[in-house]
């Protein structure tokens, strides 16, 4: 994903604008494979709330 977001945009500006994108690619790539719903465990986050993934 990672190589699609270079190919896309040209690459990332900075090294902190890249690590930022590979933590939440990252979640969403969890929360995908968890089968949990990709909106709802962002907002959970941002409220302040944990999730468990199994």
């Amino acid at each position: 994903m990672t190589k699609t977001k270079q190919k896309i945009s040209g690459c990332f500006r900075t090294e902190k604008g890249a690590h930022c994108f590979a933590r939440i690619r990252g979640f969403i790539s969890t929360c995908q494979k968890q089968g949990l719903n990709i909106i709802e465990s962002i907002e959970a986050i941002l409220m302040g709330n944990t999730i468990q993934f199994s």
